[in-house]
């Protein structure tokens, strides 16, 4: 499986007044109409119990400038520091945009699924922006690709 390629989006959200996070590569778009996405994160995650309590999260998909916040919210054990030097701001639900994301998915939990050892979490979308830079060009995606972090480079 780490021969395809994704994107890299950390999910996050609140614990009451709290912002959590982790770095989640299975994302996808659900379905245009309603809107929907979805992410699998492993089963048993305290940052998956706080953002299902919560009702809602958010998606941020990061560029290829954030890879140290690939891994700083990919390590476990980190919950109290992962936000630690982090800038962001609060979505319509509340749940963190980290700024100088690519884009940002605003949801609200609309079914949890076990899956094997993960979940399947269905979101329904409430609010979505791209360009961090607001200049009109988005900054490049950050890609996951046999266990390294690389950009994107657009061929025709």
């Amino acid at each position: 499986m780490g021969h395809f390629p994704t994107g890299v989006t950390v999910v996050t959200g609140m614990n009451g007044v709290v912002p959590v996070g982790f770095t989640i590569g299975s994302f996808t778009s659900v379905s245009l109409d309603p809107p929907l996405v979805g992410f699998l994160p492993q089963a048993g995650s305290a940052t998956m119990d706080a953002i299902e309590a919560s009702g809602s999260f958010c998606v941020n998909v990061l560029s290829d400038a954030q890879s140290d916040l690939c891994w700083k919210f990919a390590k476990s054990g980190t919950d109290e520091t992962r936000f630690a030097d982090v800038d962001w701001h609060a979505a319509p639900s509340g749940a963190p945009i980290l700024d100088r994301a690519v884009a940002w998915i605003d949801c609200t939990v609309e079914e949890t699924y076990t899956m094997g050892d993960h979940l399947f979490v269905l979101g329904r979308v409430r609010a979505l922006d791209a360009d961090a830079d607001a200049d009109g060009e988005p900054p490049t995606p950050l890609l996951f690709f046999k266990g390294s972090l690389g950009g994107f480079d657009a061929q025709g």
